[in-house]
């Protein structure tokens, strides 16, 4: 183990793989096999520090995504570790949040910081770690070697070498194709948003070229406040493009930012001509290099379908050319613009007591699949509006009402009407499943009055 602490950034949208990815279940907590992305990149960070010495930086609505998935993998965060954004203010002032946190727990010290949501290779971090000798005269950054033209990711072009990296003579935005051609035979790397600081430097450099972020946090205050009043800016245009003092170390692993549904295609393994099939019976003629997720149960045709990316959700689908899937998040922009909470989430939605999935619904009636996980429990509450009716499907059920609690087994169903303080918990070993039906004049999620909730919730 080294003496390297870790900062991974969590509070992201996913909005350029919308359906699969919604606000309210973003993409570096999808799983495409047994781990989501954010797992992975937590495996990554235990590589190099200890799991007391990972902050993540995430907002209200995800914490409980990150707490869940952490222990799924048979750890414990600290709980001062989880870090809370009261809003996005983009990267700077997240990683300003951890490294404050980071420096009052530990003193100076060296921090790797890393997205959520990347795809790395775990011997990458060997790399990583050999460029701690750095951070005490540089803040690090690191560099992947190109394999083509990308357009959606900027490039860093070097100069001199010193120690294992290189100093960085410039930062590039995001080019159009010839220009990251160009930028390609000039040897640029692509810039992968990953870093190495030492709190100290980190600290200086900010204060230098981003005085109002160090003010913000230095005046203190509970974070409400430092956010209220901090400016929004990336770690890139804050100090990582006005410092003399960065310098990038080359990482040779595959790397990806899985950024749309072409990153998707390029990294799963295809068929034999091209195409990527994932969660779906396919009957695919003449078709070639699409992309084709479905998990509706759905038998999937295409015949001379080249190229594409179809996407099919229980409440959405997407259809598009593989080469316009950067297009994906005008969509979501589209459905904010309208109001349509599908921007945000889907039919299955995640609570940190398990989830639930929306199967029927009308204005006056609701129709739910809610799974508890066991030892968990939902908030002591009542609705105003509603009543509702269980059904046990599988495992064993311990319901409250007004105070007496009883339990009902696969087949048993109670009550609940409008008024009544209710609560449903999951006492067993295996998942409780239910099939809840809503009726009222209102049945949606704002009317819910909770006067006991073991998750913090208002």
């Amino acid at each position: 183990m080294t003496g390297i602490k870790s900062i991974i950034l969590a509070g992201g949208s996913g909005t350029r793989l919308w359906p699969l990815s919604r606000e309210m279940y973003p993409k570096q907590f999808l799983k495409f096999g047994n781990t989501s992305l954010f797992q992975e990149t937590v495996l990554r960070c235990l590589e190099v520090s200890d799991i007391s010495e990972i902050f993540v930086v995430t907002n209200e609505v995800q914490k409980f995504f990150v707490i869940g998935q952490i222990k799924e993998m048979g750890h414990s965060i600290p709980p001062e570790n989880v870090l809370i954004e009261p809003e996005g203010k983009n990267t700077l002032p997240a990683i300003f949040f951890g490294m404050t946190e980071i420096e009052k727990k530990f003193g100076n010290s060296v921090v790797g910081i890393f997205s959520s949501d990347h795809v790395l290779d775990l011997t990458a971090m060997e790399t990583i770690s050999a460029a701690e000798s750095l951070a005490s005269d540089f803040l690090v950054t690191f560099g992947i070697v190109p394999v083509f033209p990308h357009t959606g990711y900027g490039y860093i072009k070097t100069s001199e070498a010193c120690g294992p990296g290189y100093r960085v003579s410039e930062f590039r935005e995001k080019p159009d194709f010839e220009t990251a051609e160009k930028y390609i035979k000039e040897g640029c790397l692509w810039n992968s948003g990953m870093f190495l600081f030492e709190t100290g430097l980190f600290f200086e450099e900010v204060q230098k070229y981003a005085p109002s972020i160090f003010t913000s946090f230095e005046n203190g205050g509970d974070i409400n406040e430092i956010y209220a009043n901090v400016e929004k800016v990336s770690i890139d245009y804050g100090i990582m493009e006005k410092s003399d003092r960065v310098a990038v170390v080359i990482l040779e692993q595959k790397w990806s930012d899985l950024g749309n549904f072409a990153a998707i295609y390029d990294e799963f393994e295809k068929d034999s001509v091209g195409n990527v099939v994932y969660e779906c019976d396919p009957l695919l003629l003449n078709s070639d290099g699409n992309l084709v997720y479905s998990k509706c149960g759905k038998i999937v045709s295409l015949i001379d379908v080249k190229d594409m990316v179809i996407v099919d959700t229980s409440d959405a689908l997407l259809i598009c050319p593989k080469s316009s899937s950067q297009k994906v998040k005008e969509i979501v922009t589209e459905l904010k613009d309208r109001g349509d909470e599908r921007a945000y989430m889907g039919q299955t939605v995640y609570r940190p007591w398990g989830s639930y999935t929306l199967l029927e619904v009308s204005p006056e009636h609701k129709i739910k699949n809610i799974t508890v996980l066991p030892d968990h429990k939902l908030s002591l509450q009542l609705h105003y509006h509603r009543s509702e009716h269980w059904v046990i499907v599988k495992g064993m059920a311990c319901v409250e009402v007004n105070g007496q609690q009883f339990f009902l087994r696969p087949g048993e169903s109670t009550f609940i009407r409008a008024g009544e303080r209710h609560r449903l918990s999951n006492p067993g070993k295996v998942p409780l499943e239910i099939i809840e039906v809503q009726l009222g004049e209102l049945v949606d999620e704002a009317d819910i009055v909770r006067f006991d909730d073991v998750y913090g919730r208002n």
